[in-house]
């Protein structure tokens, strides 16, 4: 492969898959060698380096996957021996893979100049550079560091190589290091001492020169052997995060520059191992009307064509075979090979399970009403309330949040870049000072993911979504409290208001307070300090909920929860025509589904929608275009239509983010010129959401960048909805039926579960939101799921603190899973 289509597929810029075409058989190697992905390979074993691009995230450096478990990941250099989210980290440089010598290698360097002035990753002040390698060695591989020069003294003592180890498949298990040995323990702990720069470090485990993991078990022994540098340290960094890994360090001795650190590693591989099939389906289940198509996932080097049968569940027990056929071999994707089992033309109501091999998924059903209980309510009924804000949330006996932040929120200080990565400019851009007390921002929005700020984005994604939602299905489900007035809510217990129209008046409080008391839209709230950011648990732990009083002294760290003291958040405003313009639109949507219900507060939405609409002014027209549609459905305005009609022709500019608005505007312009030209714009479309979704076995768009990709497929789902109602001689109501059923567990990998938490048979119940340190799940919340370890390994862990595999937010993240739930029951019952 060319340097430069090298570079491109580390980039992730070309695809990482063959299409439906026969795939070659593939040889096995007697040990490792570089494959086609250049990678090191055989069976059972994989090494990378430097092919992924998030270390923060546990995904980089040298990363190992042994009998299909990623086991080990970003093998490294660091300065910090457990690393902490504030951890400085290299630049990664070039990378170069040697054919002949079988050698990968990558040259990195410290500062890390890409992350300077990003407060998470801050650069050291001597620069020093290095490349890591790997190097077969037989049926072990060698790790080796050379430095282009020996440490700067300042260093020495501090650098040293890291390989994290994932906990979740160590718990319980043994290690040898040396004459040392142990258990890898549950939770951390253990003594420890103050280091040079005034933090907690933990002891090591262990020490030595040989390190022996799992020896108990052979499918996931592993060795590694120092051959040069310091001695090995066994370490526990959860001690220094709660989202750390164990850790095998060494240092960097003092005046080492070439195999400055060199390992051996030999991890057990499983004779003859290849990969299990594994099939994936709805956790939920189908619709007797909906395509149903199973997707089975193998090995490459599986050359077994097995039957897949699909089974009903009788009252009585026992399995009834309904359906055996050969499926469908559809080719390779990712490093395997899928087959599609399709089983539509099986209606008749009931609990089924489908069989390939010896896997068996579990339990789904077949039913005209199997959307209507369990599968959309959640989201509504737990997850939204649960994320309120400023409210005490309550269910019975349980209190899962007090009310919190009604202190909010003082202006933010110029000139800064907070390290969430708000940025606040030279001026206020209001009448409000730095430090001030800014009225009125107590009351509505939602937290907006495992932690507790106030993206204008994502409350104003949810307003929109919800909106439309209610729009389109009139969805008068209730099963909440809300007390705006005493910051009160309780689940289940009903108080005869549609709770979808209370979420919706709950997020437009928080904005259309923020615009009333700042003059204009905020960027968000969000905690000044990094201990009040990483605080799990209860938000009522972050905030004394009492107004700062800058006569009481404070002190420059404020201890949480003292009276008196600066907890309050901090609210940013910026200058951001697009996304100003994109909050407009959840506002003109919002006014809508709130005539009859807060008409006050319906008005004030559409006020700021249209006042917005005249003052903002982007650099391209296009942006405008869902604000335009979302006015012209509230306001019937001819203006907004003479808008669309004078764009019709810009659309195809882009159509990823303008179709479904276009198709949105067919019933609203009464222009058959402008209907012509978007239809046709549209059909052009349809030959690339084709293209796209037949990429993938599952009938959409996979492409993973860090994050898993559910809550772009859900996006998508949710668009084609619009695509198809407006023209269904164009678009298919497949591809948003594919899309839910992704979300519900038809996806890539071993781990099949529902990416929405608590629902279907099998889903994410140990997920990341402010639950996430007590290893649970908050009913009804939506993960991003499966994310690619590249170049070409999917991955869903059970493990709390992942936030780019299991992580809920809110937006769009939310309310398009919602919704489409809701539009697959609407299409399929009318």
């Amino acid at each position: 492969m060319r340097k430069s289509s090298r570079l491109l597929l580390c980039l992730g810029l070309i695809p990482w898959f063959c299409g439906p075409a026969q795939a070659e058989e593939t040889k096995t190697p007697a040990g490792l060698t570089i494959n086609e992905l250049e990678y090191l390979e055989m069976p059972g074993l994989n090494v990378m380096l430097a092919q992924d691009i998030y270390p923060e995230g546990h995904q980089g450096g040298v990363s190992i996957i042994q009998n299909g478990r990623r086991v080990a990941t970003n093998g490294d250099l660091r300065i910090e021996p457990p690393p902490g989210r504030s951890q400085p980290l290299p630049k990664i440089g070039p990378r170069q893979v040697d054919l002949p010598a079988q050698e990968i290698s990558v040259r990195m360097n410290y500062p890390g100049l890409a992350r300077a002035g990003k407060s998470f990753n801050p650069a050291p002040d001597q620069p020093f550079s290095y490349v890591v390698k790997i190097v077969p060695a037989g049926r072990s591989f060698r790790i080796i560091v050379d430095l282009d020069q020996p440490l700067p003294e300042a260093w020495v003592g501090r650098v040293g190589f890291n390989l994290e180890l994932f906990p979740g498949i160590l718990f319980g298990k043994a290690y040898y290091l040396d004459r040392e040995s142990g258990i890898f323990p549950r939770q951390a702990g253990g003594a420890g001492y103050r280091n040079e720069q005034g933090g907690y470090q933990a002891a090591p485990l262990a020490t030595g020169g040989k390190l022996v993991i799992a020896p108990e078990s052979d499918a996931q022994r592993l060795t590694i052997e120092r051959v040069a540098g310091g001695e090995l340290q066994l370490l526990d960094g959860r001690n220094g995060s709660e989202n750390g890994w164990f850790i095998v360090r060494a240092l960097v001795p003092q005046g080492a520059a070439t195999h400055a650190i060199e390992w051996l590693v030999t991890p057990q591989v499983l004779p003859g191992w290849i990969s299990p099939p594994v099939v994936q389906v709805s956790q939920v289940g189908y619709h007797p009307r909906q395509p149903k198509v199973a997707v089975i996932e193998t090995d490459v080097r599986d050359t077994r064509r097995l039957p897949a049968s699909l089974y009903r569940i009788p009252e009585n027990g026992g399995l009834e075979k309904v359906l055996e056929a050969a499926p469908k071999d559809w080719g390779r994707f990712l490093r395997y090979r899928y087959f599609q089992f399709d089983f539509s033309a099986v209606a008749a109501p009931g609990m089924y399970v489908v069989q390939y091999g010896d896997y068996r998924t579990s339990p789904f059903q077949i039913s005209p009403d199997v959307f209507q209980r369990q599968v959309w309510q959640p989201t509504l009924e737990y997850f939204l309330p649960i994320q309120m804000c400023h409210m005490r949330v309550s269910d019975g006996a349980r209190l899962w949040h007090g009310p919190c932040h009604l202190d909010d929120a003082r202006m933010a200080p110029i000139n800064h870049v907070h390290f969430d990565e708000y940025s606040q400019g030279p001026s206020t851009l209001c009448a409000w000072q730095p430090g001030e007390h800014v009225p009125g921002l107590n009351q509505g929005g939602w937290h907006d993911a495992g932690d507790y700020d106030l993206r204008i984005e994502s409350q104003s994604e949810t307003i929109r979504g919800l909106a439309l939602a209610y729009e389109a299905f009139h969805v008068d489900f209730d099963a909440t409290t809300v007390d705006q007035k005493n910051h009160a809510v309780k689940l289940h217990q009903p108080d005869g208001k549609p709770d979808m129209l209370q979420q919706i008046e709950h997020g437009a409080l928080f904005i259309v307070g923020c615009y009333q008391s700042l003059g204009r839209l905020c960027r968000g709230v969000i905690e000044p300090t990094m201990q009040q950011y990483t605080q799990l648990g209860d938000p009522t732990n972050l905030t004394d909920n009492k107004v700062f009083d800058p006569k009481t002294p404070a002190d420059p760290v404020p201890p949480i929860g003292r009276p008196g003291s600066a907890d309050d958040r901090w609210v940013f405003t910026e200058d951001n025509p697009p996304r100003e313009l994109e909050v407009a639109a959840g506002l003109a949507a919002a006014s809508r589904a709130l005539q009859g219900f807060n008409d006050g507060l319906s008005q004030d939405c559409l006020r700021v929608a249209r006042q917005l609409w005249d003052v903002t002014r982007e650099k391209d027209p296009l942006q405008r275009v869902g604000l335009a549609v979302e006015l012209l459905a509230a306001t019937k305005d001819r203006k907004y239509a003479d808008f669309l009609t004078g764009l019709a022709g810009e659309f195809s500019r882009d159509l990823a983010n303008t179709g479904w608005l276009a198709a949105r505007s067919l019933s609203l312009v009464d222009d058959e010129a402008y209907r012509r030209k978007v239809r046709e714009a549209l059909q052009v479309y349809r030959a690339t959401v084709d293209r796209q979704a037949q990429q993938t076995p599952y009938g959409v768009p996979y492409e993973p960048k860090i994050w898993g990709a559910g809550w772009e497929i859900q996006r998508f789902g949710m668009e084609q909805y619009f695509l198809h109602t407006a023209c269904p001689d164009i678009f298919p109501a497949s591809y948003m039926l594919n899309a839910m059923n992704f979300m519900l567990g038809c996806h890539p990998g071993a781990n099949t579960a529902s990416l929405v938490s608590g629902v279907g048979a099998r889903s994410l119940t140990v997920a990341y939101g402010f639950n996430r340190a007590d290893w649970s799940y908050i009913p009804g919340g939506i993960a991003s799921g499966t994310a690619l370890i590249r170049p070409d390994f999917p991955e869903l862990l059970t493990w709390p603190f992942l936030w780019q595999q299991t992580e809920y937010v809110l937006g769009g993240g939310t309310t398009d899973y919602l919704f489409l739930v809701l539009a697959a029951d609407h299409l399929l019952n009318k």
